[in-house]
């Protein structure tokens, strides 16, 4: 193995073989690659591999070694003929011709000011792709203006509609969603609890554990700085208070039943009596 296509033949098998493993073996795995027994067997393809590809590197040899000049020379000439017969060079010749001495000669009768035009013919690459987009642009005509095809404005708003329709579906059907359009204040002993251990970790920090206020406002009384309904409050947990002075958004941290059960909680601190209490922020909602 001394030539770059050995070596690329043998990667080439080996992530042909990867492949296959990661589609027909069954593993535990989250991936075949972390399979000892894929491993494995990925080694010893490749050591015969390897062994292959340096066999046939001595094999050739051997014949380099032991053939004539004429047979090098046939060979060079099958060789040679075999490119130029190829299809895909003579298609990439015909796309992009090589310029010749005649054409670079061809010049119009006509100049201006001692500019003289070349006569050159456009390759046919280039005409190819103009004659492409006549027939699409004629294709898109008789589509979209002749038989009333949805355009992209048209096509979005009916995604979109379709999106809307999932997201109201999903609403009806999941048990755990909750938003600020359909919360309500829970009272249960569990939902309860739950909220108080949610505020004990995340909020008393700004607000103090029994909700007397602290950096954060009082949430023992009347008063409310973002809305005092259950809607309110939920959102004001879920999206964060007010720019640069209000907490943040929970909404990334935090479950919807979670922030329903901690804004379920903060009402039924609603009337208690904390001792030293900050002073009433907001406006007053009974």
């Amino acid at each position: 193995m001394r030539n770059l296509p050995a070596y690329l033949r043998v990667l080439f098998f080996l992530t042909l073989a990867y492949c296959l493993a990661e589609f027909l073996v069954e593993s535990s795995y989250e991936t075949v690659l972390f399979d000892p027994y894929v491993l494995m067997f990925l080694f010893l393809l490749f050591l015969v591999l390897v062994a292959f590809e340096s066999v046939l590197g001595v094999l050739k040899r051997i014949a380099d070694q032991m053939a004539t000049e004429e047979s090098i020379a046939l060979t060079e000439k099958l060789k040679k003929e075999s490119i130029e017969n190829n299809p895909l060079r003579k298609l990439i010749r015909y796309l992009f011709p090589p310029r010749t001495e005649e054409a670079k000669l061809i010049i119009e009768d006509h100049n201006y000011d001692g500019i003289r035009e070349l006569n050159n013919p456009l390759p046919p690459w280039w005409l190819y792709l103009f004659y492409g987009t006549i027939i699409f642009g004629g294709g898109y005509m008789v589509r979209y203006h002749v038989l009333g095809s949805d355009n992209q404005y048209q096509e979005y708003q009916m995604e979109e509609s379709i999106a809307q329709a999932s997201i109201a579906a999903y609403k009806e059907t999941a048990k755990d969603f909750v938003d600020a359009s359909n919360v309500e204040v829970l009272t249960d002993a569990a939902t309860l609890a739950e909220g108080k251990s949610v505020f004990e970790i995340r909020c008393a920090v700004c607000h103090r554990n029994d909700g007397g206020g602290g950096i954060g406002p009082n949430l023992t009384d009347a008063y409310w700085i973002s809305g005092g309904d259950i809607a309110s409050v939920f959102a004001s947990i879920s999206n964060g208070g007010r720019p640069g002075k209000g907490m943040v958004a929970w909404k990334s941290t935090l479950r919807p039943s979670e922030i329903q059960a901690v804004s379920s909680y903060i009402f039924s601190l609603k009337g208690t009596e904390p001792p030293d209490p900050k002073a009433p922020e907001g406006d007053l909602e009974l």
